[in-house]
């Protein structure tokens, strides 16, 4: 896929086919975000990756909004580590950097994925950070469900000229 083309056609997927994804393609999802930029290059991230439905279920507990998880083949959990971070603050920027392309990249592999708010929401970091034994120094940052899209996204037209400042 064309990488501007895919900018403007990547949308959330929110409903999944019961069809297996190999690891492969969740390795080479992976790859890519870990070339996300992160401040000083600290790559502050660690990715969980896991089919477990039962911890999805009781996900579904802190987050009503998690659904699309019991139809995703995989759920990657985006792990912000505090002690690489480059210094308080930076961590998010670069795991949001590296959510982004774990998104993209989906969508360029023909997948579906969503990212799944996570932080700062206190008791969905606190129920991650239990349900997977999570070391102290790792937080629950994103939740992505992936999985073969059930259909095709609407494409709206996002573009708003009056967002645009120029001077």
């Amino acid at each position: 896929m064309e990488l501007y083309n895919g900018l403007l056609t990547r949308r959330s997927v929110r409903k999944y086919e019961n069809r297996p994804v190999d690891k492969e393609l969740i390795t080479s999802i992976l790859k890519a975000a870990m070339y996300a930029p992160s401040a000083n290059n600290t790559q502050p991230w660690h990715f969980l990756v896991s089919r477990d439905k039962e911890i999805f279920k009781g996900f579904l507990e802190s987050h009503p909004h998690s659904k699309m998880l019991m139809e995703a083949e995989w759920g990657i959990l985006v792990l912000r580590n505090r002690d690489l971070q480059y210094t308080q603050g930076y961590g998010t920027t670069d795991c949001s950097a590296a959510t982004q392309n774990i998104l993209l990249a989906a969508h360029a592999l023909g997948l579906g994925a969503c990212w799944i708010g996570t932080y700062p929401r206190e008791n969905r970091m606190a129920y991650l950070k239990e349900a997977f034994d999570l070391p102290d120094h790792l937080e629950a940052f994103a939740m992505v469900s992936i999985g073969w899209p059930a259909s095709e996204p609407v494409q709206p037209n996002r573009f708003n000229e009056n967002r645009i400042i120029w001077k």
